[in-house]
């Protein structure tokens, strides 16, 4: 059930009937009676009618009281301050209240990041394992250097995900003179839409689905015959785990398929590259758990910043380091109204990595030649390779203790 704090009585009823069972209050007062009175209650919906202050206080001790408790806000009109004094109070979604079908998914979000937390509440302690799954025991895990694995995500479609996602594999398997070629495997975790495949010319003769029948005994040799080989140029190449041709496949791959995927790839590898989609569900859970370096993608937009924002306070609740997330800023250059100071307001952390908007982007999808191949001096290109020598390139292997199963 839905709490609803609107005094307009109209639209509170409005609101009841499209979201379904729900109460309304009409006072801050009301508001916390009847939170304290339904200790399960996961949503509260303040409308357009309900004052901010109040939206900012009650999710501010939501926050440190009672986390699994969302909070989302309606707001006809939208701007910087609003959004940034909303977010940073711990709203999860700040909706315009005429988008029925995005208030909708919004709180379907919110739902699912609620039972998220509950389910992690009822595990033991440690870092965030794989919700409904256990909590992995110390004595199964030894410390040994293996691929570094990167998961490129955003929360929001359209933000480049993919095209950052191929073009870093791309440029880390070209690794520089000191380094030399290095051995990637690029991961489309966009089970249901993947377009790794498109991106580079791929036929998906294999894909991860195929694993599926025989999940509980993958092995090394196994993963191989699965993966589809993209050569650029001479001696560079990315092997390839293809998302399903038909998205009914995509819940048939499940958590525990995913998590040993990624470990047979980290011991074959020198970099897993993980392309995702742009939702927390149990599948995407799972490779973010086995990942050691997050790059959070978004655009300067207030709809890409907002989930930014909540991706970060999520991160943050499933106990993922902060250290290991590298902020990147799509299409940095666009002229869309925003400065740099209202962006960073917006997300609160420092950005990274700055890639500029470019009509050849669309261009080489086209095509099916991503930029890092066909234009390795073109500015995107060099945006992603600054990126890839910064962070990825010429470190040390990882040793990740809490990430390698013991052998034997």
């Amino acid at each position: 059930m839905t709490i609803i704090y609107e005094a307009d009585r109209r639209y509170a009823h409005h609101l009841a009937t499209l979201l379904g069972e729900a109460v309304v209050v009409e006072s801050a007062q009301a508001l916390v009676e009847q939170v304290n009175t339904d200790r399960d209650e996961q949503l509260v919906l303040f409308g357009p009618g309900a004052p901010l202050a109040d939206a900012v206080e009650f999710a501010g001790q939501c926050r440190l009281r009672r986390p699994e408790l969302g909070v989302i806000l309606l707001r006809p009109e939208l701007d910087v301050q609003v959004l940034a004094d909303a977010l940073k109070a711990g709203v999860r979604e700040v909706v315009d209240p005429s988008d029925h079908a995005a208030l909708l998914a919004a709180s379907a979000r919110s739902r699912d990041l609620s039972r998220q937390l509950v389910q992690k509440q009822a595990r033991p302690t440690g870092r965030a394992s794989v919700p409904g799954g256990p909590a992995p025991a110390a004595a199964d895990f030894e410390e040994m250097a293996e691929a570094q694995v990167i998961t490129v995500f955003s929360a929001k479609g359209g933000c480049g995900k993919s095209t950052i996602a191929t073009n870093l594999a791309i440029t880390l398997a070209q690794g520089t003179k000191a380094t030399g070629r290095r051995r990637v495997c690029l991961i489309d975790l966009d089970l249901a839409f993947g377009d790794v495949a498109i991106m580079l010319q791929l036929s998906p003769q294999r894909t991860i689905a195929d694993a599926v029948p025989v999940a509980d005994r993958i092995d090394e040799t196994g993963l191989r015959t699965l993966l589809t080989r993209y050569e650029p140029s001479a001696g560079v190449s990315v092997d390839v785990l293809l998302a399903p041709v038909q998205p009914a496949q995509a819940e048939e791959v499940t958590r525990d398929l995913i998590t040993e995927v990624i470990h047979l790839a980290r011991g074959m590898y020198d970099f897993v590259v993980i392309d995702t989609a742009s939702a927390f569900t149990e599948q995407m859970l799972a490779a973010l758990d086995a990942t050691h370096h997050y790059v959070l993608v978004a655009t300067p937009e207030l709809p890409s910043l907002k989930n930014l924002r909540v991706t970060l306070d999520m991160f943050d609740l499933l106990d993922y380091r902060r250290e290991a997330r590298t902020v990147v800023l799509n299409r940095a250059d666009s002229k869309v109204g925003l400065t740099m100071t209202e962006i960073e307001k917006v997300i609160r952390v420092p950005i990274a990595g700055f890639v500029p908007s470019s009509r050849d982007v669309p261009l080489s999808a086209n095509r099916g030649v991503p930029l890092a191949t066909g234009q390795p001096q073109h500015p995107v290109s060099g945006a992603i390779r600054e990126l890839a020598e910064k962070r990825f390139l010429g470190t040390a292997p990882v040793k990740r203790g809490i990430f390698a199963r013991k052998k034997g």
